[in-house]
């Protein structure tokens, strides 16, 4: 399970910087013919807005499974073992609940924005796209951090979910 985990994490991590790559692509051609042609590529900004907005959300899970989350250990650094192990717990857990109920509100959000037939000003582009776009990464960083949390609980290594030791 865990092989298949990094699998779909490395997958959803590789399709986020595709398309962080393609809104660089297109803003750098954007503002190359709004420069010397007066004329850019018509919902430039719109495309930006979701395409950054669906890269973070697939790379998250990449970053939780890592545990490359900025971490402020400074008063934590000479606690016991088992009491840095309980706070890294929680915070994981917290993690976990922060993105499962983001996943959630941006599902029923997507629902909501489709019932109302709710589109982007210039493109016209129907906004429950964006905003299903970005509950699958929520929901997978969701699993993952709830993984760690049970793995710092129980004073496993947390390399087992990141692949650095089996």
């Amino acid at each position: 399970m865990l092989r298949g985990l990094r699998w779909v994490t490395g997958w959803f991590a590789l399709a986020g910087a595709v398309v962080a790559l393609l809104v660089g692509v297109m803003t750098t051609v954007s503002v190359i013919g709004r420069a010397f042609f007066l004329s850019p590529i018509q919902g430039d900004v719109e495309l930006t807005q979701l395409g950054i907005a669906l890269s973070i959300s697939l790379c998250l899970p990449w970053c939780q499974l890592k545990s490359a989350n900025i971490i402020v250990d400074f008063f934590t650094q000479r606690a016991p073992v088992r009491v840095q192990r309980w706070l890294d717990a929680f915070g994981a857990l917290m993690i976990a609940v922060m993105c499962a109920l983001l996943s959630w509100r941006t599902a029923a959000g997507a629902i909501g924005v489709r019932e109302s037939f709710e589109a982007t000003m210039i493109l016209d582009l129907p906004m429950w796209w964006a905003y299903a776009s970005l509950a699958p990464g929520l929901a997978l960083a969701a699993f993952i951090a709830l993984i760690q949390a049970g793995l710092h609980a129980t004073g496993r290594p947390i390399s087992l979910l990141e692949g650095n030791a089996a």
